[in-house]
């Protein structure tokens, strides 16, 4: 299952000026407001409090801090809107066509910042900023959540979910506020269907786990034949995939894909990058397919395809909209038309 390479990998640039504070250290408290000096030279201020998350992945918890002499903040926003194919260089802000401003961590030839999140960070300032992938503005609260998913894995946790927002600000966060709820509506449905309600992490037929390793590929499996099975809420699967993956999000998946089942944010990161940037065996992401109006069915075709679809496995196509018009109903929103493939 899953689809095709996405873009980037690596880490934030450094501060700009003379910050000063301790060395993060994992597993320690951080406090809202608490300024660390992360492992690539890097600084980073506690957006709310955290048992010491990373900083470069659980994005909600920590932002990039510039300061000039141990002060910090951020400036007023006055940018350009960003243009595909206009070369940015490094440090350079731009504002998205979602009202948010971006600031280029790494020079590139106008990639599309909510996609390339090697590339762009969400930048934050005073007096016209946004700050993308606030949970705050998740269309979907924690008690929804917990209702639409009661008999949950704890690791499928909501702020691991919210944590991971930020990788794709444009999800469930374009359009009218009834699109961005079917969008967010459709996506827990589909990962409902995948993972047993949110109950299973990896794939339960462990027979399949060595099948996942394709060694056409020139970086092959470094990580052992057998270690690239099915995890997380879309169930990333095969080498290329974790490689994909891991580009887009700046984090080793292709080396170290056990990240997947060991961390939350992670976790729904995976899922997000393959609802926002894959088409699989459809012909459009999913997240395109809500917010252009082609319905839930199309989603359904872009993670399964001929599969399920055109009558391939009807009575799964029902269970995916069956509960997609479920949470829809939690959401209070009408679940539209096009619901089957």
């Amino acid at each position: 299952m899953l689809g095709v390479p996405a873009l980037s990998t690596a880490a934030p640039q450094a501060a700009a000026a003379a910050c000063s504070g301790p060395n993060w250290v994992a597993g320690q408290w951080y406090d809202v407001g608490a300024v660390v000096k992360y492992t690539n030279g890097s600084y980073y201020r506690a957006k709310n409090a955290n048992p010491g998350y990373d900083p470069i992945i659980s994005t909600w918890y920590w932002e990039p801090y510039s300061c000039d002499g141990g002060g910090g903040g951020g400036t007023t926003c006055n940018a350009p809107n960003w243009v595909a194919g206009q070369w940015y260089d490094v440090g350079a802000v731009v504002k998205y066509t979602n009202g948010g401003y971006y600031r280029a961590k790494n020079a590139n030839p106008g990639y599309d910042p909510i996609i390339s999140t090697w590339y762009w960070e969400p930048y934050s300032c005073d007096g016209g900023g946004t700050n993308p992938g606030n949970p705050g503005s998740f269309v979907v609260s924690e008690a929804q959540f917990n209702q639409i998913f009661p008999g949950r894995n704890g690791f499928y946790s909501y702020s691991g979910l919210t944590a991971a927002l930020s990788a794709y600000p444009g999800f469930a966060n374009t359009g009218s506020d009834t699109v961005k709820k079917q969008e967010a509506a459709a996506f827990l449905a589909n990962v409902d269907h995948e993972t047993g309600g949110l109950v299973y992490i990896v794939e339960q037929n462990t027979a399949n786990y060595p099948h996942y390793c394709d060694y056409s590929q020139s970086y092959g499996c470094p990580a052992g034949q057998a270690a690239y099975y099915g995890r997380g809420p879309i169930q990333l699967s095969w080498n290329f995939n974790y490689k994909a993956a891991g580009d887009a999000l700046g984090i080793d998946l292709l080396g170290n894909p056990w990240q997947v089942e060991q961390n939350s944010a992670v976790a729904w990161k995976t899922g997000l990058w393959y609802w926002n940037t894959q088409t699989g065996p459809g012909t459009m992401t999913p997240h395109n397919a809500i917010v252009n109006g082609r319905g839930f069915g199309e989603t359904i075709r872009s993670i399964n395809g001929s599969i399920e679809c055109n009558g391939g496995n009807p009575a799964q196509v029902e269970s995916r909209v069956s509960k997609y018009r479920s949470i829809s109903s939690v959401l209070g929103v009408d679940p539209g038309a096009n619901l089957y493939c």
